[in-house]
């Protein structure tokens, strides 16, 4: 017999702001799919996700609509550090890169570690089998030149 509770990770991990971002990544896939507008699929978001009152919601509007208002300059920052072109990407690896690519850049006040740690909590719950170990690949290369005091003061 399967328990609803246990199809999911542990609530510790599943803080308002990790909830924020989960629904963030979401939004953003939806976005690329779908091509719908942002309101429509805030508004989906809330009306289809059982998340959406315990989530950090005006962090996941910031995330949600800076990551796709950015999303031309965030994929030129990490397309580099690639292995593939973009159009060629898991949907969701790119989803979460985007997402990650625009905390490094626009959320300075979350640490560096943070925002890799997750981006790859995310990429192990809704992407591929490797798709974390991707997904790490890309920002740790990405955070020394998006973050290089706060990177160098780390490694210290």
């Amino acid at each position: 017999m399967s328990d609803n509770k246990q199809d999911k990770p542990a609530d510790t991990k599943r803080t308002p702001r990790h909830l924020a971002r989960e629904l963030a990544m979401q939004g953003l896939y939806q976005w690329r799919m779908s091509g719908n507008s942002l309101p429509m699929i805030e508004q989906h978001l809330e009306a289809e996700s059982e998340d959406w009152s315990r989530a950090d919601r005006p962090l996941m509007l910031v995330l949600l609509r800076g990551a796709a208002q950015n999303a031309d300059a965030l994929e030129a920052e990490f397309a580099p550090y690639l292995d593939r072109p973009i159009h060629e990407m898991s949907p969701i690896e790119r989803a979460i890169l985007l997402l990650g690519t625009y905390e490094l850049t626009h959320r300075i006040e979350t640490p560096y570690r943070v925002v890799i740690n997750e981006a790859i909590e995310l990429a192990k719950q809704f992407g591929g089998s490797d798709g974390h170990k991707y997904v790490n690949g890309v920002l740790d290369k990405l955070a020394p030149r998006l973050r290089a005091a706060e990177v160098a003061h780390g490694r210290k």
